[in-house]
């Protein structure tokens, strides 16, 4: 958390704040957030300032700013970060701050400090966390046969797959729960065992659940870690089918929500909807 559509959403508020502007001023408080430059926040500085973002893009949960130097800054929010656009007044645990030539600002909230940001040249992205990932599970996901190609033979639960962000990126806890529910798939399934059929109603399922969640805003939890760039929280953690339901009644057949935990991570399941083959 957040995760794809957080992350969309985010993108969507900051393209026509950064597309276009030149950095004119950079800070970045905390080594953390200069991880992946050497730990050293004045490389991110010295790569920013005095450049032109040429839009913003986004892939699985990466932000992407391309620049017109043939650098790209990326960020990863991270398990609390946020973006804030024109503070108009002083956020706590904010770790870096530009100050654009069209007089926007842009400031990157992240309590935790898991999230980063970084400035790559073009060698560098190529061995980033970015040239890993797999298809984009909301711009260009894999088809049925791909997909199946990259599971064929995996023993691991299709629920750790889905988060290892190889097969398909962009989903996390949240989403990959409500995905496999709506298409009916145990969480604990190996991968390789899903047929066409599974994976054609995954694909489906994924593509609704984040439709949904971009609509409205995306999930905040009741810690409000994710917030939208203007201050608001998503609307979409009532919408949540399974996910943190544990112990409530399927809103689909009435049967108790579980949760196993699956590779250090919490699943939310219904065992009626949801049965093991």
């Amino acid at each position: 958390m957040p995760e794809l559509p957080e992350v969309e959403i985010t993108k969507r508020h900051l393209a026509p704040v950064l597309g276009g502007a030149m950095f004119e001023t950079v800070e970045v408080t905390h080594p953390r957030t200069a991880r992946h430059n050497q730990g050293d926040p004045s490389i991110v500085v010295s790569r920013l300032v005095g450049r032109r973002a040429l839009g913003v893009g986004r892939k699985g949960k990466f932000l992407t700013v391309p620049l017109d130097n043939d650098m790209t800054m990326v960020a990863h929010l991270g398990m609390s970060g946020r973006f804030v656009v024109d503070p108009e007044v002083e956020v706590i645990h904010t770790h870096f701050r530009a100050h654009l030539g069209n007089g926007r600002s842009v400031e990157f909230v992240d309590p935790r400090t898991f999230g980063f940001i970084a400035v790559f040249d073009p060698e560098e992205i190529e061995t980033s966390g970015l040239a890993r990932i797999g298809a984009d599970a909301w711009e260009n996901p894999p088809g049925v046969d791909t997909l199946a190609d990259s599971l064929r033979g995996r023993v691991a639960p299709i629920k750790a797959l889905l988060l290892d962000q190889g097969p398909i990126s962009g989903l996390g806890n949240i989403y990959a729960d409500e995905s496999l529910f709506l298409a009916g798939i145990d969480p604990l399934a190996p991968g390789g065992s899903l047929d066409a059929g599974d994976l054609e109603r995954l694909l489906v399922a994924i593509r609704q659940v984040l439709a949904t969640a971009i609509d409205n805003g995306g999930t905040s939890l009741d810690d409000l870690a994710y917030l939208l760039p203007d201050g608001r929280a998503g609307e979409n953690l009532n919408l949540l089918l399974v996910y943190g339901r544990d112990g409530e009644p399927c809103r689909r057949c009435g049967e108790i929500i579980d949760r196993v935990v699956i590779r250090a991570r919490s699943s939310h399941f219904c065992p009626g909807c949801q049965a093991k083959r």
